[in-house]
């Protein structure tokens, strides 16, 4: 196989691993979620029709997963879920901390969430000349000496999306794009192969 044959090949199948990894991570929860349902609810069915209906445990979670969305898609249902929330995830001071630190990063992602992500930017980073692609989360005011400066908290993604770091940037080092946030996470995703030809964007 000539080298560049060999290196498209390579380029085009970690692209498709980017895209098929959290894809089959999705699916392997919602199948584990099905199935623990399925095992809860499995036996009271049999028991209340006498016999073992198959899918109906896998109906009954779809079900559960849809009106769970409804409820938190409005004013009261948030209150619930919230104080559920307090009630019973926030108690446990081990779980406390593995829920809120997941919940945190799954908000992040989530097209309902208008604050996590405020613009798709683009910063010099790690190293003078080298440009990478960023999500702006924050202003923030540093105070030194009676001297105020204003600093841009960025997540930069370092491994795929849902790992990377936060680095504090001065105003003038950010580069605010025209990119739409939902439009960036897909460049992240894809590996840059969906970023568009021309990016404009100022200081």
């Amino acid at each position: 196989m000539e080298p560049s044959i060999r290196l498209t090949f390579k380029r085009k199948f970690i692209a498709g691993l980017i895209v098929t990894i959290p894809v089959a991570i999705s699916i392997f929860v919602l199948i584990q979620l099905f199935k623990i349902v399925d095992g809860l609810l499995g036996p009271i069915y049999d028991y209340i029709f006498g016999r073992h209906i198959a899918g109906l445990g896998f109906i009954t979670a779809l079900i559960i997963v849809f009106l769970v969305g409804v409820i938190s898609t409005n004013v009261f249902g948030k209150k619930l879920l919230d104080q559920i929330e307090k009630l019973l995830f926030l108690k446990i001071p081990i779980f406390k901390s593995l829920y809120s630190s997941l919940k945190q990063l799954i908000d992040a992602f989530s097209p309902e969430n208008k604050s996590s992500f405020q613009k798709f930017v683009i910063v010099e980073y790690p190293r003078k000349g080298s440009f990478v692609f960023g999500f702006q989360t924050k202003e923030c005011l540093l105070k030194e000496n009676n001297i105020e400066k204003k600093l841009i908290a960025v997540y930069i993604p370092t491994n795929n999306l849902y790992l990377g770091e936060v680095v504090l940037f001065d105003e003038e080092s950010v580069i605010h794009t025209n990119i739409p946030i939902q439009e960036g996470i897909k460049i992240i995703l894809s590996g840059g192969i969906a970023a568009p030809q021309i990016i404009r964007g100022d200081k």
